[in-house]
């Protein structure tokens, strides 16, 4: 039977983003100037799925307005609130089981970011009538995530969070399902030490009770983006790995500015005098440069704007100012942000208005 449901998820307070998600739901942050959520429903639409429920935070209202009824990709997409706070993303899908039915389905946690399709993992698991089919990867730090456990070869358990894994790969942010047995067994699993209802717990409670379990281990790279530095990798792959033909200029450039690689302008966007852009770069629409040098890896935000700064390797969210002499690298910079000269006396010092868990390097 094949996929046509899939359940994403849009909760969750992000607090190792903080401060940048204090103020945006972390699904929304731009990666290669595309909120996150947009990637997974992407790879959710290639595969065949036509119905997408997106779990959200109570009182949760910018999430709606992005991404909308499903319309723009031709699917139809619904949202329904968290319940009785944080307690595991195991019950965020039983927290959709009234929308799934008895009807076979994905659970994408949409702050991993792949490349590759997931059309052939979709296919084996239909072909083979699977129960259920855990994407997997090698990661240099298995122990942050739910470890599977083989013998010969055959996959026998899954553990989560492990302080000694066993091996290198990872159970990833992509699950498949037949029928209504996760939530059957969700009434058979109990909270874990962390007091949550952990995703592994219902995977070892198939594998020990003898149901059929694939794996299949993801093609290209996996990025799960729990940490900043993730996101700003995130966003140098999904650079590179664009096509050319997706950078096209709709803005003005100066004689002088100088364009090397792949680079997107969007529409109203000034580069001015002594511009010099290093591609992948993305600049969106309503932007102004001016004698500044941005690239390679970076993403601008509609309506900023840049003046004598040095960029690379970030990612600059919209209407943020940068007018002064500075070199900005691995970072990320919030929406309305301002970086400019104080006039006058310098060696007064520098004046700053940081909030919480701010990290300034100077």
């Amino acid at each position: 039977m094949k996929i046509k449901k899939a359940i994403l998820t849009g909760g969750g307070r992000a607090t190792r983003l903080q401060p940048i998600t204090s103020t945006i739901n972390k699904h929304l942050l731009p990666l290669a100037n595309k909120p996150m959520i947009f990637h997974a429903i992407e790879k959710a639409v290639e595969a065949g799925v036509e119905q997408i429920f997106i779990n959200t935070n109570p009182g949760e209202t910018e999430l709606q307005k992005c991404v909308g009824d499903g319309g723009h990709w031709g699917i139809n997409v619904q949202f329904f609130e968290q319940t009785g706070g944080p307690q595991g993303i195991a019950h965020v899908v039983n927290e959709a089981k009234d929308f799934i039915g008895d009807d076979p389905f994905m659970f994408y946690l949409s702050d991993n970011i792949l490349f590759g399709s997931l059309k052939d993992m979709f296919q084996e698991f239909e072909e083979k009538e699977y129960d259920c089919m855990l994407a997997l990867s090698k990661v240099p730090d298995p122990q942050r995530f739910g470890v599977p456990i083989f013998d010969n070869d055959i996959l026998i358990d899954v553990v989560e969070k492990p302080e000694n894994p066993t091996n290198d790969f990872a159970v990833t942010g992509v699950y498949l399902y037949g029928s209504k047995l996760f939530f059957d067994t969700f009434q058979k699993i109990e909270k874990s030490d962390r007091g949550e209802y952990e995703i592994s717990s219902i995977h070892s409670h198939f594998l020990k009770s003898g149901r059929r379990v694939g794996y299949s281990e993801i093609t290209g790279w996996w990025k799960d983006t729990g940490k900043t530095e993730d996101l700003i990798l995130a966003n140098q792959l999904l650079l590179d790995e664009k096509d050319e033909k997706e950078f096209s200029n709709y803005g003005s450039i100066s004689p002088d500015a100088e364009i090397i690689g792949k680079v997107h302008i969007g529409l109203g966007s000034s580069l001015a005098n002594d511009v010099k852009i290093l591609g992948p770069v993305i600049i969106a629409e309503n932007c102004f440069l001016e004698n500044c040098t941005i690239g390679p890896h970076v993403t601008l935000g509609q309506g900023t704007e840049i003046k004598n700064a040095r960029i690379k390797n970030s990612i600059i969210l919209e209407h943020t100012t940068i007018e002064c002499n500075i070199d900005i690298s691995d970072s990320i910079l919030g929406k309305h942000v301002k970086l400019i000269n104080r006039e006058g006396d310098r060696e007064r010092g520098r004046r700053m208005i940081l909030g919480d868990k701010t990290v300034v390097e100077l």
